[in-house]
């Protein structure tokens, strides 16, 4: 039942925005700036939370319209909140009615609303002292341990900012490579011969990168060699004969902590929440049962494994 209604909710707000979107389609038609007043009254200040509703005399408040928004689709919550907002209100006039209904029925004292009641409490207490146990453990210092051992586990590497022109053939970059001997330019050589077209464009340029971002045999022979250098001989790859010019090498910069900590922090919140949970569960007398209730098999014990045989003593010689 609370599904169907649900569902109902999100198709009437679908619906609404759709029926919304066609109507702003339709410009207005143009009306005359009114004159400028005189002197106009000073407007009050907004509530911070106004009242956008009354059923019955119960208020329904704008922080009840932003709950619901927040409880609908992403697709939905994208949508301006003027498209939403008629068939929001709607609903959420709908579910006061229903509610007040069900009061008046009695069933705020049923067992099974009690029931479910309690369930809400305890995911929202959960959720409120893992939030306090995670403030209060992401310490500064916390904060600054985790960054020293993420910059050990992630240290800074070595880049090279490199050029290349590709060709399918051996013989035809052996050419090139004798071209450039010969004081030709290879920025314009690769414009013209590279079939590699993004880098081409830019005279071969590949900009800088690390070891493992390129294939090993072109990665291997870029970081042998030096700033200003050109390949002697062509690097076959999977993609053809590469001619490589080393621009520059450098180290990478290792990020700030600023720019890792979201990360950091998002990393300690699950070693805090399963510490916690060890700790609790430490100091706690758990029972289990199996789904009827019956106690729960007892583990045996893991066997030992089994001693080798010692080796039988040798037989004596006869004796003569």
């Amino acid at each position: 039942m609370v599904q169907r209604v649900f569902r109902t909710a999100l198709l009437s707000v679908a619906a609404c925005g759709i029926a919304l979107a066609a109507n702003a389609q339709t410009p207005a038609p143009a009306t005359p700036a009114p004159a400028p007043a005189a002197s106009a009254p000073a407007t009050p200040a907004a509530p911070a939370d106004p009242v956008v509703a009354r059923v019955n005399g119960e208020e329904l408040r704008k922080s009840d319209v932003s709950r619901m928004v927040s409880q609908l689709p992403p697709q939905v919550q994208q949508m301006p909140i003027e498209m939403i907002y008629p068939a929001v209100i709607d609903q959420l006039v709908s579910g006061k009615l229903v509610s007040s209904a069900g009061y008046k029925a009695g069933l705020a004292d049923s067992a099974e609303v009690k029931d479910e009641i309690k369930r809400a409490e305890e995911r929202a207490v959960q959720r409120a002292y893992i939030q306090k146990e995670i403030k209060a453990r992401i310490t500064p210092e916390a904060t600054q341990k985790a960054y020293q051992e993420f910059l050990k586990e992630n240290p800074a590497q070595e880049e090279v900012k490199a050029a290349h022109i590709l060709v399918e053939k051996e013989d035809e970059a052996k050419a090139i490579i004798a071209q450039l001997k010969k004081g030709g330019d290879f920025a314009k050589l690769a414009k013209e011969k590279s079939k590699d077209a993004a880098a081409a464009a830019q005279g071969g340029d590949l900009g800088y990168f690390t070891k493992d971002a390129m294939v090993e045999p072109f990665a291997n022979a870029a970081f042998a060699m030096k700033p200003g250098e050109i390949s002697k001989e062509p690097v076959k790859t999977q993609f053809g004969y590469h001619i490589i010019k080393v621009e520059d090498k450098r180290t990478q910069p290792q990020p700030t902590l600023d720019e890792v900590k979201p990360q950091l922090e998002q990393t300690l919140s699950k070693d805090i929440v399963t510490a916690l949970v060890e700790e609790l569960r430490g100091k706690a007398t758990i029972e289990t049962f199996q789904l009827d209730g019956s106690p729960m098999p007892k583990e045996e014990p893991a066997a030992a494994p089994a001693t080798p045989a010692a080796p039988a003593a040798p037989a004596e010689p006869a004796k003569k």
